[in-house]
């Protein structure tokens, strides 16, 4: 409910999930993540797409260099990305017991150690990556390592990856409720998030 027990654990285990495969599965359907890094005590908080390279196992991005927050990334400092995937309000009203709001959703945190990518190729191959990923199967436009534009692109962003250290899965999806409720809560949610989601949270509710 919106009112939390003080007596119990915060955040509440049966909220948590340490389901690797099913946090990859959020930053894929929801690449837009929140780099969240600090510096004399001052929060930098920007918006960026991320894919996770399956290879290597790291996140990929690219930053403005004008964005202030570029002077907080030095190679191995620590940094927090968030993504943010379905969530709704649900109402006392989808139950068939008595219950007050809340709110469910599904959110990812990630937290690993951050690299620079300085080299021109390696720059643009990150980009082209980063292109058919999110192109996605039905791939209207190819980005090419010899396409002029990037020649002047890669001189104002600041390419880098994330060695993976931490993860942390929030899936609050009212674990703590009876069978028929929990599937209402669910139904909702999928009611309230975009259609091409509802196979991935279908997939997220499995086993939990």
């Amino acid at each position: 409910s919106l009112i939390p027990n003080r007596s119990e654990m915060y955040p509440p285990p049966h909220h948590q999930s340490n389901e690797i495969e099913k946090m990859i599965s959020v930053i894929k359907h929801f690449p837009l993540g929140m780099l969240v890094t600090a510096e004399n005590g001052k929060p930098f908080v920007t918006h960026i797409p991320f894919i996770y390279n399956e290879t290597t196992k790291k996140l990929v991005a690219h930053i403005d260099r004008n964005n202030p927050q570029v002077e907080t990334l030095n190679d191995g400092d620590e940094v927090t990305v968030v993504f943010k995937g379905p969530d709704t309000y649900i109402s006392p009203s989808i139950y068939t017991t008595p219950q007050l709001p809340t709110w469910n959703y599904i959110i990812v945190h990630v937290t690993g150690n951050i690299k620079l990518i300085n080299e021109a190729e390696a720059v643009k191959k990150t980009m082209v990556d980063m292109t058919e990923f999110l192109e996605g199967e039905a791939q209207k436009f190819e980005l090419k390592n010899d396409d002029p534009r990037m020649e002047r692109l890669i001189n104002y962003i600041q390419a880098f990856e994330i060695e993976i250290t931490n993860w942390e899965g929030k899936f609050k999806l009212s674990q703590d409720k009876n069978a028929q409720d929990f599937e209402n809560a669910k139904q909702e949610l999928i009611k309230k998030s975009r259609k091409d989601v509802s196979g991935f949270i279908e997939n997220i509710y499995k086993n939990i």
